[in-house]
């Protein structure tokens, strides 16, 4: 195995090797939100299928991503574990390794293959249970040969702990994210903590993904670097969050919301949001930054834009967008050429179009987690009868 922060293939520098120079590393965006969008996968079970099916679509994302200023391309294997595919996952893992490579061949781009929770593990199965699942994905990515590993998309520590333990067994790095607020997992342990536990369990960076808007998240690693700096323990931060707004979410993030996931268009934050995301993040330390849920290339390449200056240069998509409106003094309406300038979109807010909407959504907190009947991961979609109770039990919550 190459030895953590090794240069990866075609001379590229590695993850760590940048990370500890004090780079940037910007990762991609959104893969199952954008592909359900665009018609390549199907909401409910979010599994990546398309890697197999329509390679072209998830090839041309990763691509957009790759102009957009990302050097990173994360496989499209979000909920590829056999467990979630029915032992199909080999095949759906290693089209998306090959993919994934293709593209970051294409530029200076590093490939990581991700593993994800386990229906497994919110079914009480056992520590070895679960880790031979992961284990199962990283034999693929072994072979592969990807560049580095993420554990994301964690709502238990636990879980995550042992994933990170799984990827480690191959000397590759390993960045490991979990989809939680500031209140900590679901299981009640507090964001330090849950950083202090995935560095020690392996991790060379540890933050948040997914479930909740970029500045809540920002606020989430920053307890999180509390947490290492009172630990001594060191560790590489990242965020990778939501492209939507959130502030009236619970402790379990966005998939509360009412609007999700059909729904959440008046939420997608600006690209001048994503300006002050990217800064805020940089500021406190953040140097992987990326997003999640939503974030379409143009959110990559804000980051790309904002940073610019300590990047010293734009990515290939920034060629037709002019910094901050300024592409708009050409405009044939004067109006619209006023807007050409940074303190305009720095301080606009923005309006819905929405009347008669509440600015703010109640969340469905129904209080499950691990271990609940209502998780158990069903192998038939669910029937008549279950889906009857469950609109019951929806309709007696709304009121």
């Amino acid at each position: 195995m190459a030895p953590t922060g090794a240069k990866s293939g075609q001379g590229k520098k590695g993850l760590l090797e940048r990370l500890d120079a004090g780079e940037v590393v910007i990762g991609d965006g959104g893969f199952v939100f954008a592909l359900e969008k665009r018609g390549y996968v199907k909401a409910g079970p979010w599994t990546p299928e398309a890697a197999v099916e329509n390679p072209e679509a998830v090839r041309q994302l990763h691509r957009e991503f790759l102009r957009a200023g990302a050097n990173v391309m994360q496989t499209f294997t979000f909920y590829a574990s056999d467990d979630k595919l029915e032992n199909r996952g080999q095949k759906v893992n290693e089209a998306a390794c090959d993919i994934a490579r293709e593209v970051a061949n294409e530029g200076d781009a590093l490939v990581a293959g991700g593993v994800s929770q386990t229906p497994s593990y919110l079914s009480c199965k056992s520590q070895s249970e679960v880790k031979g699942i992961f284990r199962k994905q990283l034999d693929v990515f072994i072979k592969k040969n990807v560049d580095f590993l993420i554990a994301e998309y964690f709502e238990h520590v636990e879980e995550a702990v042992w994933a990170v333990e799984v990827l480690k067994e191959s000397g590759k790095p390993v960045a490991a994210t979990l989809c939680i607020g500031t209140e900590g997992d679901l299981s009640g342990v507090p964001p330090g903590e849950c950083a202090v536990r995935l560095a020690k369990a392996g991790a060379s960076v540890v933050g948040v993904n997914c479930h909740f808007d970029p500045m809540t998240c920002v606020a989430t690693v920053k307890l999180m670097k509390e947490g290492l700096v009172a630990a001594n323990v060191k560790a590489h931060l990242m965020t990778q969050p939501l492209a939507y707004h959130t502030p009236d979410c619970g402790k379990q993030g966005f998939i509360d919301l009412p609007e999700f996931p059909f729904a959440l268009e008046p939420r997608i934050v600006s690209r001048w949001d994503i300006h002050k995301y990217a800064r805020a993040a940089y500021d406190l330390g953040v140097r992987y930054i990326g997003g999640c849920c939503g974030f379409e290339p143009y959110h990559t390449r804000a980051i790309a834009e904002e940073l610019a200056p300590e990047r010293r240069f734009l990515p290939p998509g920034s060629e037709k967008h002019g910094s901050w409106g300024s592409g708009l003094d050409m405009h044939t309406k004067p109006w619209v050429r006023a807007r050409a300038r940074r303190d305009y979109w720095e301080n606009l807010k923005p309006a819905s179009g929405r009347p008669y909407c509440p600015s703010m959504s109640k969340p469905d907190a129904w209080g499950v987690t691990k271990g609940h009947a209502e998780l158990m991961q069903q192998k038939e979609a669910t029937t008549e009868q279950q889906l009857k109770e469950l609109f019951s039990k929806q309709s007696f919550k709304s009121h």
